[in-house]
Formats: C-alpha cells, structure tokens, sequence
C-alpha cells in the first residue's frame, strides 16, 4: 500500500478516518524522531512539519520501544523522545515551584523588615512620650502596651490569621523566662522613658551589642573575637559621654535603661532557641501573654493607690477622656506592631545582628525625638552619642564580614 508523505498531513486510502481519531495535531514531536517502516522502504520524515499524539504523555523521558499499530497498515511509529523539559514536567505534575520573591531577594525582603520596624518604633516613642507628659505611671502604660497586644492576637488568632500554634508543656517551660525579660525590659524600658528624655534613653541602650557579645560568649560559650569587643569600645566610650554630660540625666533613668539592656538581651537569645518548633508570629503571641501577667502585679502594688486617687483624673482632666483612651489605645498599637516585626526579623538573622540593627534604629528615634520635642542637648552629649554610633558602625562591618566568611567557609566544606 503506497502512502504519501506531505507538510501538512498523513494520507491512506482506507485509514485516514482512523487516524483522525488519534487526535493527530501539529506542533509537538520532532518529525527527526518519527519513522515510517513499510515492507519496501524506510522513510525519515525530515521535512514534515511537527506532530503531536495527544493520548501520549508529553515526556522527555525515553519512550523506547513504544509502538503504534494501525490495521491495515504494515508501517510501524517507533517514538524515542521529542518534548521539552519544561512541558514535559508540567504535564506530569513534577515542575519544580516557582520561587517566591522573598526566595529570590532575601537581601531586599530582610531589609524591609529592618525599615518596617524602625518606622513602627519612631511613632511608638513620640506618641509614648507625648502620653508620659501629662500621666507618669509607666507601669501601668506598659501594661496597657501589652493588654493592647494580647487582644490583637486573641482576634488574630479567631479569624485565623495567623493560625494558632498549639503550645504543650515543654515549649510554655522555655517560653516563660523569655516573657519574664521580655516584661522586665519593657517595664524598665518605660520608667526610663518617663524619667528622661527619650534621646537618652536610647543613648543608654545603644549599649545592648555590647550585653549582647557577653552574653553570647559567656552564656552560650559562643567566641568573640577580640576585634569584634574593641569595636564596641567607641560605643560603650561614647555612652559615657553623652551620659555624663546629659541635661536630663537622672539615676532612675539611667539604671532602668541598663536593666532593659540586660533583659532584652537574654530575650533575644532565648527567643532564637524558643522559635524551633513555632513560627515567630505565635511565639510572639504567647511571650506577649505570659508578660502581661507579669506585669500586672507590680502595676497595681506600685502605682494602683496613685492612679485611684488622682492619676486617671488627672489625666481626663487634662486631655479629655476620649483622647485618653485613644492614646492608650495607639500607643498599645504601635507597641505591639513594631515588636512582632522585630521578632520576624529576629527569626531572619543572629541575635548580634538583630542587637546591630537595634543601635542604628536608635539613630532614626533619637534624632526624631530631638526634633519633636526640641529637646535641648550639649555639645559634649552630640559628640558622645556620635562616637557610640561610629563605633555601632565599625562593630557592623566587623560583624557582616566574619558572617561572610564563615558563609563562604560553610560552602567549602558542603563541597
């Protein structure tokens, strides 16, 4: 039986029916791979357009020894392979996802967090301190910042966004000093806050690296380079400056700033061990509900007789009852918002440079707070607090290129 081979299709006299049956459509198998046997000759068909068999999967994979048999027709189709690796593991359900953008630029994802928290944390601090001007009870403010927070994530939690993570025994045990110095940290942070002004206050704190590297050392027998502690030798030389020259300087201030130091830095490393099994967004929640019960106690004992006697009055009397609990109300907001973020970006990087980030966030507060508030500084606290930077900035580059080659190490030894 003679049969015809053309650019455009297949032609028999007595199966062409049939082979419209099999769905032949353009555009698919390399006419190199198709083969045409009959009694008389074989036929590569080089200048057929392509084909494709639908009933067969799209498969780069070898099809060896797959064969079509038509009655009729003594030729038989031998198919090896055609199809692409993309189509092909698609069409088998094997492709692999897409990267996300987060995957794709970690760098730029990691760095709007950094920015995110920063942003959050200005408006914290203006509007904390604006509420510390006309009602100075820091703690019982702090217990509504954590009061705030807990609701938000009981809500959170019901419409399921994020999903509640269960919590057994075990994790609540590891949990539970973490929300102690978190409450502790927050606490003294606030009695600062009240007592001097706000740039101070985060002058004081820059000195967390520094808690943070002894910490790491002696706590977790992690070692320091001795590069890395003389870097935070400008910073710990320009917080004594700026400390003994400071306008507002008072010794309440001054401890209850160190305390938060200390307190935060044991949070920031036990959170990092506690987010193992648990997604930063649920450990958060759970810390953030352990410190208000914390908290509470102290707020009633130290301040509860004064807020009863004259402190709400006072407060209403002076800024009205609405725009007292609205305040309460962002302040809490704020509070809550810029800590979940700086927990996310904890779980992105190591707790020496999440405590490096928190320096430099300290840079974008304290200048504007001295422009907010006008707060008046001597020309021996500005050089103070610029050498604690500089030495913030030096300890980062230390820091970043330790980080690199020990990256760069990692991979060597993977190979």
């Amino acid at each position: 039986m003679a049969s015809t081979i053309t650019t455009n299709s297949i032609h028999s006299p007595s199966n062409a029916s049939r082979l419209s049956s099999l769905y032949l459509s353009r555009n698919r198998i390399s006419p190199n791979n198709v083969l045409f046997k009959t009694p008389s000759q074989s036929l590569l068909a080089t200048k057929a357009k392509r084909f494709a068999f639908s009933p067969f999967p799209e498969n780069r994979k070898s099809l060896v020894a797959k064969t079509l048999s038509f009655p009729g027709w003594t030729q038989q189709i031998r198919l090896t392979s055609s199809v692409v690796v993309k189509a092909a593991a698609d069409a088998e359900g094997h492709a692999e996802p897409a990267k996300s953008f987060g995957e794709r630029f970690p760098a730029l994802v990691t760095g709007f967090f950094f920015f995110t928290w920063y942003f959050l944390n200005v408006i914290f601090n203006i509007l904390n301190k604006k509420v510390y001007n006309y009602f100075p009870y820091p703690y019982f403010v702090s217990v509504v910042h954590l009061l705030v927070g807990v609701v938000y994530c009981l809500v959170s939690w019901g419409v399921g966004l994020p999903k509640r993570a269960p919590i057994d025994k075990e994790l609540l045990a590891l949990l539970t000093p973490v929300a102690f110095c978190h409450a502790l940290g927050h606490v003294m942070s606030n009695v600062s806050f009240a007592a001097v002004a706000v740039s101070f206050t985060h002058t004081i704190k820059a000195l967390e690296p520094f808690f943070s590297a002894a910490a790491s050392q002696f706590v977790l027998g992690h070692q320091i380079p001795l590069s890395l502690w003389l870097s935070l030798a400008p910073v710990v030389i320009g917080v004594s400056v700026a400390s003994l020259t400071e306008l507002s300087f008072n010794w309440t201030g001054f401890i209850s700033a160190m305390i938060s130091n200390i307190a935060f830095t044991y949070r920031s490393i036990y959170s990092k061990k506690a987010m193992t099994g648990m997604d930063s967004t649920n450990v958060y929640a759970y810390i953030s509900i352990i410190a208000l019960l914390v908290c509470i106690p102290p707020a009633v004992l130290i301040e509860g007789p004064q807020l009863m006697q004259h402190g709400f009055r006072d407060a209403i009397a002076k800024v009205g009852l609405v725009k007292f609990l609205s305040d309460l109300f962002w302040i809490g907001m704020f509070y809550h918002l810029y800590n979940q973020v700086a927990t996310n970006t904890l779980e992105r990087v190591a707790p020496l440079t999440h405590a490096v980030g928190n320096v430099l966030k300290r840079v974008f507060v304290i200048g504007f707070s001295i422009v907010v508030f006008g707060n008046r500084i001597s020309t021996q606290t500005g050089i103070g607090t610029a050498i604690a930077i500089a030495g913030v900035a030096i300890y980062s580059l230390i820091k970043a290129n330790m980080e690199e080659q020990n990256r760069k190490a990692d991979i060597t030894h993977a190979s």
